[in-house]
């Protein structure tokens, strides 16, 4: 070998990379969702987990005939004399539960909870998968869930297929006394909006819990995957009145809980086995109360992918 003949020699990328620590990140789900129905639903606290919701019978409403605006002419006359009547068998609600098992073996969890606790991202990741069924649950339960909740005088049909402004314009008419909020699947407010983009009303934007929605007559249209999509591609919209006090829809929880994470979501250590396996007990406690038939309405029959031409309509 030549002596003017240069050997050289470097580390290679993969043996230098044996001596790395790599960066690693939490486990991520695409399953997870923002989940704001349970962020617009205003929700109140129960006792020994139910609610009794009381009503006036129908057709038990005060007429004109009953009440005078001012007393007659003759003193000694008879006032009215009327009452209001309620429900003599209200309805109840009890709180239903959402609940898994987490199983962990020993081991695992004391080997390799650097630098993640393996109990922990569990416990996360199953509460993040809790949380989607209550809203899920809040939906489609079919006790107490919204859609088995509409009165039959509170269901419309779209005109078109699509979902066109003049739908949420006759939604408002069915919850006219201080709707809050529209809620339908994310392709149903896309075809939504293709809609009002045809007719030249593109729908306007608020800000709310810091993120974008699109309005109509200045109400959101808040976004859930948890609508049903059928297998023709049609959904549905919602339309609420929320609160107690405006006799809308309210969520149900129960504060103080053993173990309670968080409102109403509780975490309990089960003991660990002759098989070394700890286990943990999640439930989350939930439910919803339709205060008044008019403070629900619903729009079936919602194409997501269907593309009216206003062209042809016009024209006509």
């Amino acid at each position: 070998m030549s002596d003017d003949v240069e050997i050289r020699r470097t580390l290679s990328e993969p043996a230098a990379r044996q001596l790395a620590n790599a960066t690693k990140t939490r486990a991520q789900w695409s399953g997870i969702t923002p989940r704001w129905l349970v962020s617009f639903l205003p929700w109140t606290p129960v006792e020994a987990g139910i609610y009794r919701l009381n009503r006036v019978k129908e057709g038990a409403v005060l007429t004109d005939a009953d009440v005078q605006c001012s007393p007659a002419r003759d003193r000694d006359a008879d006032l009215p004399e009327t009452f209001v009547d309620y429900e003599d068998a209200p309805r109840e609600y009890s709180l239903n539960a959402v609940t898994t098992v987490l199983d962990v073996q020993t081991r695992v969890s004391d080997l390799y909870s650097h630098p993640y606790d393996q109990i922990q991202e569990q416990l996360r990741l199953l509460i993040e998968k809790v949380k989607e069924k209550q809203e899920n649950e809040i939906l489609n339960n079919a006790d107490y869930g919204l859609f088995a909740n509409v009165d039959p005088r509170q269901i419309i049909s779209t005109r078109t297929g699509a979902p066109t402004p003049d739908d949420l314009d006759e939604l408002i008419t069915k919850v006219w006394k201080e709707p809050a909020f529209f809620l339908a699947h994310p392709r149903a407010i896309a075809a939504f909006g293709r809609e009002c983009t045809r007719r030249g009303v593109p729908p306007p934007t608020v800000t709310l819990f810091g993120a974008q929605f699109l309005t109509w007559r200045g109400l959101p249209l808040v976004p859930s995957d948890k609508l049903p999509v059928d297998e023709k591609g049609r959904s549905k919209i919602l339309l609420l009145r929320t609160g107690e006090k405006r006799q809308g829809v309210i969520g149900l929880f129960q504060p103080g809980i053993p173990g309670e994470v968080a409102p109403s979501l509780s975490v309990r250590f089960m003991g660990i086995n002759r098989k070394a396996i700890a286990s943990y007990l999640i439930s989350l406690y939930c439910s919803t109360a339709v205060l008044t038939h008019d403070a629900l309405a619903v729009l079936e029959g919602v194409e997501l992918d269907k593309y009216h031409d206003y062209k042809d309509t016009y024209a006509k």
